[in-house]
């Protein structure tokens, strides 16, 4: 493999037309993932690969594992879930947070079959239906010592499963607990499975560029989470992407904190650094929510020498209250931000207190990951980067797809090798996994669903969700608008605008903020700071409402439903304010969308149906209320 091909300069914005300049197929890009793995085993077989700490408190007791050992440990798990016939169609699903023998596992399924990771904070009739319409009939789960509320879900989940195969805590020093025996299923500790697995190499078949590699769950807390399909070439690609940075060679440490049934924890955190043979530390199951984790950070980075890292708005907000005090971070170079906005106050706070660039990206499942990134020495105020090696952009009206010109607002398409498959929709008659794009892919163009604009440099400005627009009396207000009036307040740190049911308007735009510890200001300043700031006088927000969180999804991207809901519910609640003082209303989503459900009290039914029925929205009568369903 030519090395000079693999790694063209990458340091800037000026670099991409040059490393287009060379076909991607000439690159010599490993096939797999596993072709990825072999790679790094066999050019650095005793460098470290893991460091798994397994909490915060025990950073200085880590189990570890060169690439050689991985290599081991992914072909010995492999082997073993071949013995138990998983065969290259095969899923295999995995729920557990996150431990040092997730991580092999993760890259076992891949070899053997196709990786299904799952939040296991889903409820058991989605986690369910994601090992249905997977068709995994393994689950690679955390046992009762790692995550005894996972571990309650199980037996819940076993109706289609041949094979239960458990995961202990990191660097687990006791005895294991005997498991306890589910009916029909074989169960058994993955550590403990039989020794006579070959570790030397995989029995089965190997997977090849354009087999399938991994399903992911989209995140989403209505409805259940739809399975992007990922294929090996794809995420190879995109893994490649990601670690042609120049900013960081192979000594380069990263630091690894997200869930593994999140694209970024795979594809940054885990792929990426074995094209270079970096060394990832991973914190604890628990990652970025172990409140101890930020006391304990500076220690660690310093510790370990980390140079890049990858988290949300939030956790930079909290690492800005830890102070550095006398630890040595100057290794700390590359932090990426992503998931929701990046709000001026955290940007500015950060940046001040560890003289750390605060470097913004973008991503989404169905493009494997990520599809452009910022440069530390080339800011653009306002964008979140520009296009990756070998993707492309376009934005194009929401209609008729007509590609708009530079600096019009539209939908966001992204083409290139990093589009996924499709989504799984169920198996065929064979036990094939069935693969739709429903209405995702338009002749080869992924519809991301963002609204965003490209500058005359060719850097991607968001401006939210195309369902998130806000309509009021036919005019369109991206709600982005809102928002960044918001973030621009010195205390606010987070915001999210919605639209509120409104019987004249059909909506009216509400925001929502949350507030810098021990800010001093009040909603109606809020409202008036942002309707002197926002374009237009029809996007001044009717109300803000101050918040401790905004509400997130599953995978920790912003749930913009959730306000939708809540601001409908106090539109509904003050439109029937005069029908009774025991009325009650409350607002809940199904299926992607609001309904409203009415507790009428002693008021006149009669009445409130006539007042709820000019409303375009769902509503009904609360179970406990008599009658018929109205909508």
């Amino acid at each position: 493999m030519n090395e000079d091909l693999l790694w063209p300069p990458y340091c800037g914005p000026d670099d991409l037309a040059s490393i287009e300049a060379v076909p991607l197929t000439a690159r010599g890009l490993p096939g797999s993932t596993y072709d990825l793995l072999v790679r790094a085993a066999t050019r650095w077989p005793d460098r470290t690969a893991l460091t798994v700490l397994p909490q915060a408190a025990q950073w200085r007791e880590p189990a570890q594992l060169t690439f050689a050992g991985l290599l081991e440990r992914v072909h010995r798990y492999a082997n073993l879930l071949h013995r138990l016939g998983v065969r290259r169609g095969d899923a295999v699903a995995l729920m557990a947070p996150n431990c040092a023998e997730l991580i092999p596992a993760t890259l076992a399924a891949q070899l053997a079959g196709i990786a299904a990771p799952i939040n296991g904070a889903l409820s058991p009739a989605h986690l369910g239906e994601l090992l249905r319409r997977s068709g995994a009939r393994v689950l690679i789960t955390a046992g009762p010592e790692l995550a005894p509320e996972l571990w309650a879900k199980v037996p819940e989940l076993t109706g289609a499963l041949d094979a239960v195969l458990v995961l202990r805590p990191t660097a687990a020093q006791a005895p294991p607990a005997p498991l306890p025996r589910l009916d029909g299923v074989l169960v058994g500790e993955l550590a403990e499975s039989p020794r006579d697995q070959d570790t030397s190499s995989f029995a089965g078949e190997a997977p090849t560029a354009g087999d399938l590699a991994a399903f992911f769950h989209t995140g989403g807390t209505t409805g259940t989470p739809k399975l992007a399909a990922h294929t090996h070439a794809g995420e190879v690609a995109n893994a490649w992407m990601i670690a042609a940075n120049s900013m960081l060679g192979s000594d380069s440490v990263i630091f690894a904190a997200l869930p593994l049934f999140h694209v970024n924890a795979l594809v940054v955190t885990l792929l990426a650094p074995l094209f270079k043979g970096q060394q990832v530390v991973w914190a604890g199951p628990l990652g970025y929510r172990e409140p101890a984790l930020y006391g304990e950070f500076w220690s660690i980075v310093e510790h370990y020498h980390i140079a890049a890292m990858s988290a949300v708005p939030t956790v930079y907000q909290v690492l800005t209250q830890c102070p550095v005090t006398t630890a040595d971070i100057s290794s700390l170079r590359y932090a990426m931000v992503g998931a929701s906005p990046l709000p001026d106050a955290v940007r500015t706070a950060f940046e001040a207190h560890t003289k750390v660039t605060l470097v913004e990206g973008y991503g989404l499942t169905e493009a494997t990951c990520a599809s452009a990134r910022s440069f530390p020495d080339a800011p653009h105020p306002g964008a979140v980067g520009q296009r990756m090696p070998y993707q492309q952009v376009k934005v194009v009206h929401p209609d008729s797809w007509a590609e708009l010109p530079t600096g019009q607002t539209g939908l966001l398409a992204i083409g290139g090798p990093t589009v996924f498959a499709g989504y799984v929709t169920g198996r065929d008659a064979q036990g094939r996994p069935v693969i739709d794009g429903l209405g995702k892919l338009v002749d080869g163009w992924l519809d991301t669903g963002d609204l965003a604009r490209l500058d005359a440099d060719g850097f991607l400005h968001l401006a939210g969700r195309a369902k998130d627009l806000i309509i009021r009396g036919g005019h369109n207000i991206d709600p982005a608008v809102i928002e960044d009036a918001l973030l621009a307040h010195p205390h606010v740190t987070g915001a999210g605008a919605v639209g509120r049911p409104d019987l004249h308007a059909g909506e009216l735009p509400v925001a929502y903020v949350t507030l810098a510890p021990e800010a001093d200001v009040n909603e109606e300043e809020l409202r008036q700071w942002a309707a002197g700031r926002v374009p237009e006088r029809v996007a001044a927000p009717k109300s803000v409402t101050i918040l401790a969180a905004l509400p997130v999804t599953d995978v920790g991207k912003p749930y913009k439903l959730a306000l939708r809901a809540d601001a409908t519910r106090l539109a509904v609640a003050e439109a029937l304010a005069g029908h009774g003082s025991d009325v009650e209303v409350d607002a809940a989503i199904e299926g992607g969308s609001v309904f409203v459900s009415v507790t009428p009290g002693t008021g006149d039914r009669e009445a409130i149906s006539a007042v709820l029925d000019q409303y375009a929205l769902r509503w009904t009568w609360s179970p406990e209320t008599p009658g018929p369903v109205a909508s």
